[in-house]
């Protein structure tokens, strides 16, 4: 469950790599791309660029490097050359990597052209609530900490939190122990140790929690059709608090 001080840095490694995916799509005209294309630049930047794995290919037989996730798409959508980013659309992109041996895993929820106040603020919010998460990240801290943190931000701000998918430790396997939940009670849980490397990756929707799963069986919607945006870091526990290892440049600072 926990990493050596040489594996926390190798999975650093990783990290900065899939930074730097997101760093290439930032430069990217989305608008008018289909979301197959955007797969297939991010698998030849990963793969000719970085010479890296895109982990998720292969993953439980999925076929792609990426998932998409878009407007009322909560998470694990499919990507399509049938589907087009138009403007106004929110887009989530779920990205991981792995080099020599380890994976990061991270996403980001894009605004594509001109999008409305309601979805922008939607998507603003759920990246404060990734952030609240984060923050709450410490050795001797609990896992109910990260949850409350979310939840509590989300709900001041009208937004529910998505129960059904959760982040995961990570490493060598895309999906290690523990569990980490969006939404919780502070003071309960496992307790944090300084090597624990984990997603925490919320899911904000802005009516209803509840989701289903289309007959593609791999993509979740919100039942009520309403919008939802994600956003998610690889982070690791240190000696005196949290890592972010899938840090973006625009995000040192604030960091």
């Amino acid at each position: 469950m926990t990493k050596t001080p040489a594996e926390v840095e190798l999975m650093a490694q990783s990290g900065r790599l899939l930074a730097s995916v997101f760093a290439h799509l930032d430069e990217q005209p989305l608008a008018g791309l289909t979301t197959m294309q955007v797969n297939d630049l991010v698998e030849t930047f990963i793969v000719e660029g970085l010479q890296a794995r895109p982990a998720s290919k292969g993953q439980y037989d999925y076929g792609f490097v990426l998932n998409s996730s878009r407007n009322e798409v909560v998470c694990h959508g499919v990507p399509s050359a049938d589907e087009v980013l138009r403007d106004g659309d929110i887009v989530n992109f779920d990205i991981t990597l792995e080099k020599n041996g380890f994976i990061a895993d991270s996403s980001k929820t894009y605004l594509i052209g001109d999008v409305a106040p309601a979805a922008r603020r939607l998507v603003r919010t759920t990246y404060e609530a990734m952030w609240k998460g984060i923050r709450a990240v410490r050795p001797g801290a609990k896992l109910g900490d990260i949850g409350h943190a979310i939840e509590r931000h989300a709900s001041k701000a009208g937004y529910s939190v998505v129960r059904d998918y959760c982040g995961h430790g990570i490493g060598r396997e895309m999906h290690e122990e523990p569990q980490i939940l969006h939404f919780g009670r502070p003071g309960t849980g496992l307790t944090l140790r300084e090597g624990m490397v984990f997603t925490i990756e919320p899911m904000l929707n802005q009516g209803r929690r509840t989701v289903r799963t289309e007959d593609d069986g791999w993509t979740v919607v919100t039942t009520d059709g309403k919008l939802s945006a994600q956003f998610e870091h690889t982070v690791a526990v240190t000696r005196d608090g949290v890592r972010v290892l899938t840090l973006r440049q625009e995000e040192k600072a604030a960091a």
